[in-house]
C-alpha cells in the first residue's frame, strides 16, 4: 500500500518517508535505553513500536525523553515532528552516549497532533503496547542546558531532535 500526504502546497511525503525518519529515532531510543539501563530492551521496543505507529497515522507531534537519577533531571531529548521539513539536512542517529547513573529512570512523554481525536484514541488503544495516560509533567528541561541536536528527514517529513544536559 502506498500513501502520500501533503503538508502544504509543495511538501509531500509517504509512509516510507515516515518509516525512514522513525528508524533513526528508534535507533536513538534504543541507544538511550541501552546506555542508561533505564529501560529493558523489551520496554524500549514497546515504546518505539508506539512511536512508529502513531507517527505513521499522523497522530504524533513530539516525543520527549528524560533521564532522571534519584529524581533529578540529568539529560533529555525531544523529537519534534515537522511535516514541511524539506529544508532540513538529515543527520545520522546517535551522538554522545547517555550516562549510566544511580537509580536511572527514563520518562517518555508524547505530544499528539490535533488529528488524534477521542475516536482515534479509541480505535488505536488495542494496537499500542504502552498504556499511555495524560500527564502534566514539565518537559521544559529548565534545569538543564541546551546541548545541540540533529535533524532526521526524508522528503517533507522530518523530526528535529533537541538535546539538553546537566
Amino acid at each position: 500500500m502506498t500513501q502520500t500526504r501533503t503538508a502544504s502546497a509543495t511538501a509531500t511525503y509517504t509512509v516510507l518517508d515516515i518509516e525512514r525518519v522513525v528508524r533513526r529515532v528508534k535507533a536513538d531510543l534504543i541507544m538511550i535505553a541501552d546506555s542508561t539501563g533505564g529501560w529493558t530492551p523489551e520496554k524500549a521496543s514497546q515504546y518505539v513500536h508506539d512511536v512508529e505507529l502513531l507517527a505513521k497515522a499522523g497522530y504524533l507531534d513530539y516525543v520527549d525523553v528524560t533521564l532522571f537519577s534519584n529524581g533529578i533531571e540529568v539529560k533529555a531529548t525531544r523529537f519534534d515532528v515537522d511535516t514541511d521539513a524539506g529544508g532540513l539536512t538529515c543527520s545520522r542517529p546517535g551522538g554522545v552516549l547517555w550516562p549510566k547513573v544511580v537509580a536511572p529512570y527514563l520518562r517518555m512523554v508524547l505530544g499528539y497532533s490535533s488529528a488524534y481525536t477521542a475516536a482515534a484514541k479509541e480505535a488505536f488503544k488495542n494496537q499500542l503496547k504502552i498504556n499511555w495516560s495524560p500527564t502534566n509533567a514539565d518537559t521544559s528541561h529548565s534545569s538543564l542546558n541546551s546541548a545541540g541536536g540533529r535533524d532526521y528527514v526524508s522528503n517533507a517529513y522530518g523530526m528535529q531532535r533537541k538535546d539538553w544536559a546537566a
